[in-house]
């Protein structure tokens, strides 16, 4: 049995949503369990104003239980376990981290469930993240994609709804995730509806791009999660579809990517909707000033966690060649490379513009390559083929746009090709991490051409950082020199032949 399964007599005890036993009776506005100095504090660190609370029914999530071997680690332990996984906290009363999955104590439904998934150990940001999650306190969570942010946000949530009055009919979720893109909602569900099953928790996943019934049907029929979209999401809610009136758990993955893509008066209009004493988590693989500023606004008194630097920077198991092109000598580079790499593996080319996708998939396969797309004019029921083809090797080659840049998780993409540069640091930063992910290594090659050169100098700083090699047209680029007229330097240092010294030059 779990701490969190026993503890059915204890007033701040979660509800087995298996039984039929009653709501816990301890809950208070801010979270059970605080003491008096605790709430004078969380006061004074813009909590909801007690008038905000008016008429809105109590409800718990503070459910953490310090294990005795979490609670045995000294100061000292704890801060060389943090200096070791790369663990930066900020925070008042912030929880000591977890060593494995028996420290969290989730109950025993949702420890099978990770045993089956043949998860190890929890992963920085997990080892960490729960702890706060389940204390109830509003949360930032800064980590690289492919860091296991998911299950630090969605564990806890099924923990919350468990302790939670069981949806009556015309209720709407009881935990929210917004996310930037379908594919990265369609990902978040599959993990809830693995993960939650086991709790008779539903989901439902909200985007837009396909039919309206289904989604409509899920949301009457009454869910506990809700993923989704930003404008679908909207869309369903100025339609009464479903409300937001019970949402206590909320979280928003990839924040810094759906500024980016422009939803923060979706996201405003959305969170108005939702009552202040929620738990908020904030997630975001970087840490930009408007990051930072939307956090002031929707959060109290938050934990912080970074995992590694909130300083753009890449996965250092990914190995990193930027060469100069010219824009004409991209397609005859491109096709040498392949040839030269192409073992079956999964190769991913990244597309500034959908056209240009289209265009280069073309002529990929009338040379003979198997190479299929992905971008935002496809149907959601092409983007869905094209992707379970790529995943199942069938299609090793994807092109994409950015639209596959951020939370898209496919296991055993060995390479990535930056086909054209991309707008922003944090986007060439999120693209080549969909390789070297989940403990693997990966390899991003990068085209630079003459109009990229004003990202040279913090490219450079980026590679460097990574213990990268920089050519010395990169290098000249970064110092404000010219690009060579046709230098191409070649990728030489691989580590292994070159199919019979086959030569870039």
């Amino acid at each position: 049995m779990s701490r969190y399964d026993s503890r059915s007599g204890d007033p701040s005890s979660y509800r087995d949503r298996r039984s039929d036993s009653g709501f816990g009776g301890g809950a208070v506005y801010g979270g059970s369990g605080r003491s008096s100095s605790e709430r004078r504090e969380h006061d004074r660190a813009s909590s909801p104003k007690k008038s905000d609370l008016d008429g809105l029914t109590p409800f718990e999530k503070n459910f953490y239980v310090e294990s005795p071997s979490v609670a045995a680690m000294s100061e000292r332990e704890v801060e060389e376990y943090r200096q070791r996984r790369e663990i930066t906290v900020e925070g008042r009363d912030i929880p000591k981290p977890v060593k494995s999955f028996r420290d969290v104590g989730f109950p025993d439904y949702v420890l099978q469930e990770v045993t089956k998934a043949g998860f190890v150990e929890p992963t920085p940001i997990q080892a960490q993240g729960w702890p706060m999650a389940l204390k109830g306190r509003d949360l930032i969570g800064i980590a690289e994609t492919g860091s296991g942010k998911t299950l630090a946000y969605l564990l806890p949530s099924i923990v919350h709804v468990n302790a939670q009055p069981i949806l009556a009919p015309g209720d709407g979720p009881i935990v929210l995730v917004l996310a930037p893109t379908r594919e990265l909602a369609v990902q978040i569900q599959q993990e809830a509806a693995k993960f939650g099953a086991s709790s008779r928790i539903k989901n439902t996943c909200i985007y837009g791009g396909v039919p309206k019934g289904p989604q409509v049907r899920d949301l009457q029929k009454g869910v506990e999660i809700v993923i989704a979209t930003p404008g679908r999401l909207i869309d369903m809610l100025e339609s009464h579809h479903t409300n937001l009136r019970r949402v206590t758990y909320l979280v928003l993955d990839e924040a810094d990517r759906m500024l980016d893509m422009g939803f923060e008066p979706q996201m405003r209009k959305i969170i108005s909707q939702i009552r202040p004493d929620r738990q908020t988590l904030y997630w975001s693989a970087t840490w930009p000033k408007e990051v930072e500023i939307l956090a002031k606004q929707f959060l109290y008194n938050p934990y912080k966690v970074v995992i590694g630097s909130a300083d753009l920077k890449a996965n250092h198991a990914i190995r990193q060649h930027v060469d100069i092109v010219s824009e004409t000598q991209k397609y005859n580079k491109l096709v040498k490379l392949l040839e030269d790499i192409m073992d079956g593996s999964r190769i991913l080319i990244f597309m500034d513009t959908k056209k240009g996708c289209d265009q280069i998939t073309r002529q990929l396969r009338m040379d003979g390559w198997p190479a299929l797309s992905i971008h935002g004019d496809k149907s959601q029921a092409e983007r869905d083929w094209v992707l379970s083809e790529f995943k199942a090797g069938k299609s090793p080659i994807m092109t994409a746009t950015d639209v596959a840049a951020r939370g898209l998780d496919v296991k055993d993409v060995k390479y990535v090709i930056n086909y054209d540069f991309p707008g922003s640091l944090e986007d060439y930063v999120h693209r080549i991490g969909r390789t070297g992910r989940a403990g693997a290594k990966g390899t991003a090659y990068t085209f630079f051409t003459a109009s990229n050169a004003r990202f040279a100098k913090e490219l450079i700083t980026i590679l460097e950082e990574a213990g990268q090699k920089v050519s010395a047209e990169l290098a000249a680029m970064g110092r404000g020199a010219p690009p060579p007229p046709s230098g191409f330097g070649g990728y030489r240092d691989r580590g292994r032949g070159y199919g019979g010294g086959r030569s870039w030059s």
